[in-house]
């Protein structure tokens, strides 16, 4: 029968890495908590990856974050992509408005030299 995994608080895991850096050895805290070591070290590049929004609970807000950051970059995207047919659509309309100015005069030239 497989152990269902343990389930440690915020707080108890602030808790842990406070008393490492106090200046406790690693295999004394990680003895004191019941966890394996490697599980220490993990918790403490989370609190310096993400500081206060570390130990976030079930893993739900990061995966906010991380979508929040996708659409974002969506978003970014979405503005280059217009910014560009914006241009080309001005450079298409430039182009247009020589094309009328060319006809115009070459039709003159034409009438006059009738």
């Amino acid at each position: 029968m497989a152990k269902s995994r343990r389930k440690f608080t915020k707080e108890f895991k602030e808790e842990a890495i406070r008393r490492l850096d106090l200046g406790a050895s690693l295999a004394e805290v990680a003895r004191a908590c019941e966890v394996n070591p490697n599980v220490l070290h993990g918790w403490r590049r989370q609190l310096q990856a993400y500081g206060p929004k570390a130990f976030a609970g079930n893993g739900q807000r990061r995966a906010d974050e991380a979508r929040v950051a996708e659409l974002e970059r969506k978003v970014g995207r979405q503005a280059l992509e217009i910014d560009f047919l914006r241009r080309c659509l001005q450079h298409v309309e430039e182009q247009r408005k020589l094309q009328a100015l060319d006809t115009r005069t070459s039709s003159t030239r034409t009438l006059k030299s009738k």
